[in-house]
């Protein structure tokens, strides 16, 4: 899979495969030396040419941080798949299920029910791993259940709402 990556600016070509259960990686046509491990929900664990780095990913907004050690860095990671899968998303039709992707608390429920929300929206803010990630709308529509209260803890792949 061949990804373009935006970190802090400058471009970058991520050609990655996966094969005989090890990954190959070259970055910018230079072959690398990797090993990676999730090591948990949105956080990597790598070694490359024998150097250990963690790696957490951090969503805020509509934007994606990723802290390796403790600097941070603006990423933007474009794949013309996804970009396509995002178009026929965005003409989906009928209800979609809203679900948490780890688990955590919720802390705020920013949507009612009936409400006519926008793609990107805000639907609620659930807490993990000490950061707070917004749940948006996928699509335009109208909130028909919440199916969460603030305080109620959830799990990965439970479903917080649905919007048609």
């Amino acid at each position: 899979m061949i990804y373009d990556v935006i970190i802090d600016g400058k471009n970058y070509r991520l050609d990655l495969d996966h094969a005989d259960g090890r990954w190959s990686c070259r970055l910018n046509g230079q072959a690398l030396d990797v090993d990676a491990v999730i090591a948990r929900p949105d956080v990597l664990s790598l070694r490359i040419a024998n150097k250990a780095y963690e790696v957490k990913a951090e969503h805020v907004a509509q934007e994606l941080h990723v802290w390796v050690g403790s600097a941070r860095f603006a990423v933007e990671v474009r794949d013309p798949r996804s970009l396509r899968s995002r178009a026929r998303a965005a003409d989906d039709h009928g209800p979609r299920r809203i679900t948490a992707a780890m688990p955590g608390k919720v802390v705020r429920v920013l949507a009612k029910e009936g409400d006519e929300v926008a793609p990107g929206a805000g639907i609620a803010v659930v807490e993990a791993m000490k950061m707070q990630n917004e749940i948006k709308s996928p699509k335009k529509g109208i909130v028909q259940k919440i199916l969460i209260h603030e305080g109620g803890a959830v799990n990965a792949g439970d479903v917080l709402a649905i919007v048609e």
